[in-house]
Order: C-alpha cells, then structure tokens, then sequence
C-alpha cells in the first residue's frame, strides 16, 4: 500500500499540535517513553499517527464522534499497533 504523503503532513501537524498544546497530555507522554525507546522522532510519530488514524477513519468513514478514551488507550499500548 501507498503512503499518502499529504495524509501524512496533515496527521503529523495534528500530533505536532498535540504536542505543542499538551493536549491531551498522553500524546506527549508517549512521545517521551518512546523516544526512550529507542524509536527516532519519525518513526516516534509514525506509531501516534497510526493511532490517530483509527480515530480520523471511524470519523471520516463512519461518522463516529472522536472516541478520546480509545485514542489513549491505543497510545499507551503503543509500539503495539492498535487494533480498535
């Protein structure tokens, strides 16, 4: 499967955002512990973006409210690519 690169921009500056704002907190914990890990700042919001994607598809394609509590849990069993 392709990446789209402008999907990507745009889910970077989210989590740049988040990150920025400490909005919510979690992303920036996250941010921090995998960094720790060893994971490079790329890869480091690659994992949250996958996260924030589960989130923007149920939105986009389903028309689901933004589910924040999912999106927390999916960061904190982060690098474990969410399945919810």
């Amino acid at each position: 499967m392709e990446t789209n690169d402008k999907l990507r921009e745009h889910i970077f500056e989210i989590i740049k955002n988040q990150l920025r704002d400490n909005d919510p907190p979690e992303t920036k914990v996250t941010f921090d512990r995998l960094q720790k890990q060893g994971f490079g700042d790329f890869q480091t919001r690659q994992l949250i973006g996958q996260c924030l994607a589960v989130e923007l598809f149920d939105v986009m394609k389903f028309g689901k409210p933004y589910d924040n509590e999912r999106y927390i849990k999916n960061l904190k069993a982060l690098p474990k690519e969410p399945f919810d």
